[in-house]
């Protein structure tokens, strides 16, 4: 296996700490419409990649209705944002870490707009070369179009790329594009099928000693 050399970050709930966030938000919006956004339902969805809003048009709800209330999920969610703590404790010590010794780049389904926001009284972008958002592809996880393009932007090939993902999304997407996937434990998302991991840690703080441990490539096959 060729040396890891790249490592592409999943955003939400790996570096921060929001999905509960948009989550409610969602679920604030729909209630409004007499609509009850179950929470095991919206994680199998959102395993699938498929928006709560395409349960509203099966069930008749019209298009300019689902636009407004996802305009008001919006507010919702920056109100969040900008009102709530979302840091995850040891994330940047981490990519301290890691960016003296590897490519790093965030691969994320968010808005752009959202990102911004998060990131706007943050300095932790600047480990990284870039990031890749809603904005940037024509398809989302877990399509693989984010994590390939974040390869050829780097003009990396898969061996030499690592995934740290958080969701059953987000490693579908990294195994379609053929890049190991390092899932990192998250309580919203725990009870989501992890199949084809390369490995699972309980926290970001261990993928150093993970990485340290496979310098000429990973092989994660005993690693709980």
């Amino acid at each position: 296996m060729s040396e890891k050399k790249y490592i592409l970050f999943d955003h939400d709930g790996v570096l921060v700490d929001t999905e509960h966030g948009y989550y409610n938000a969602n679920k604030k919006a729909l209630a409004e419409l007499g609509f009850e956004l179950d929470l095991q339902v919206y994680l199998v969805d959102m395993a699938a990649g498929i928006a709560c809003w395409e349960r509203l048009r099966a069930a008749g709800v019209d298009e300019q209705t689902i636009i407004g209330k996802r305009r008001q999920r919006d507010r919702y969610y920056r109100d969040f944002l900008r009102s709530e703590s979302i840091a995850i404790p040891g994330v940047v010590p981490v990519l301290e870490q890691l960016s003296a010794h590897y490519k790093l780049a965030i691969v994320t389904t968010a808005k752009r707009a959202d990102f911004e926001l998060i990131h706007s009284q943050r300095t932790i972008t600047r480990y990284f070369d870039f990031v890749i958002d809603n904005e940037d592809c024509s398809h989302s996880k877990p399509h693989p179009e984010p994590y390939l393009l974040a390869l050829q932007r780097f003009g990396a090939t898969p061996e030499q790329a690592l995934v740290v993902e958080d969701s059953a999304r987000g490693l579908r997407a990294a195994v379609a594009a053929g890049i190991d996937c390092v899932v990192v434990h998250n309580d919203f998302t725990e009870a989501q099928d992890f199949t084809g991991a390369t490995a699972k840690i309980e926290c970001l703080a261990q993928l150093p000693g993970l990485l340290a441990h496979y310098p000429q490539g990973l092989d994660f096959s005993s690693v709980e």
